[in-house]
């Protein structure tokens, strides 16, 4: 399928960069997912995709203006909507994995008339910080023997070429994502270490959006204005967004059902593939997949 290339410029003037796949007419936008494209691909059948580097990530630019950082995944929930806006559609369904997930439920809370349905991934957990029971978390010993590896690796960082470190920095983190080891060298394509927006990740991430995911306290009300239907798909033994931030969206959420990924970690679609494409596919479609339950306590 041909994949169309271009630029979404924001509206304070920032350029978002983006792959098109399908030309359907429901338009379904994944933010910070180009990672994805090739595995995604069988959804773009009778729908138009948009896979899209966010702000200061991947090929969109860099930014340098504080002033257009400062507010983090607020600019992020404003960036979406200038997509939809370029792409000419009223409405829009989203994917988000990881932390993005967490920003694809606050645009359906920021602009609820304008979303049609919404897939999390792994999605950060809605209340930052929260801590959930060992069995909604999985703190394991593949979880200690990566973090102790990044530390080492830290004493070295200063001293190898940024695009070296990068690597050696993604090799180790690797099996942090998958429950099957021989899945690991499969995350290869989630780090871009040739572009500098992601050679320069964690300090983004730590410096700039998960501060302004704290300074979010989201509420029952907020949570209520989010009225489009949302899947939430979780892997039982994701390391990275435990598992309890997935139950407790589909518990917040008014129109949210919950895909528990026996066994998964935080891509549930690279060790369950059938069930989780499957699913989205089901569900953009306009129904519920078979086993996605709703979540009436953690």
């Amino acid at each position: 399928m041909p994949v169309q290339e271009g630029y979404v410029t924001t509206d304070d003037g920032v350029r978002l960069f983006y792959q098109r796949l399908g030309s359907g007419t429901q338009l379904v936008l994944l933010p910070n997912a180009l990672f994805l494209v090739d595995e995604f691909t069988r959804l773009a059948g009778n729908r138009t995709l948009v896979f899209f580097d966010v702000r200061n990530r991947g090929r969109s630019d860099q930014v340098t203006d504080t002033v257009k950082l400062e507010r983090g995944v607020l600019n992020d929930v404003d960036d979406i909507d200038a997509v939809r806006r370029h792409f000419g559609a009223a409405r829009a369904a989203l994917v988000g994995h990881s932390y993005i997930g967490f920003i694809v439920a606050l645009y359906a809370m920021t602009f609820p008339s304008h979303v049609d349905r919404i897939v999390q991934i792994g999605p950060l957990q809605p209340h930052a910080g929260k801590q959930y029971p060992p069995h909604l978390s999985c703190f394991d010993e593949t979880f200690r023997s990566v973090m102790a590896g990044l530390a080492e690796l830290e004493k070295i960082r200063q001293s190898t070429d940024p695009i070296d470190f990068c690597r050696k920095f993604c090799t180790v983190l690797a099996p942090l994502y998958v429950t099957d080891p021989a899945n690991a060298a499969r995350i290869a394509p989630w780090f871009r270490c040739d572009l500098p927006n992601e050679r320069g990740l964690m300090r983004y991430l730590t410096g700039i959006i998960m501060p302004s995911i704290q300074r979010l306290k989201l509420t029952p009300e907020d949570f209520a204005k989010a009225q489009a239907p949302v899947l939430t798909i979780h892997g039982t033994k994701d390391r990275s967004a435990p598992y309890g931030g997935g139950r407790e969206w589909a518990l917040e959420l008014p129109n949210a059902r919950l895909l528990s990924v026996k066994d998964a970690g935080h891509g549930p679609w690279i060790e369950s593939p059938e069930l989780v494409l499957g699913s989205i596919e089901a569900f953009m479609n306009g129904g519920w997949p078979d086993t996605a339950e709703t979540v009436t306590e953690l």
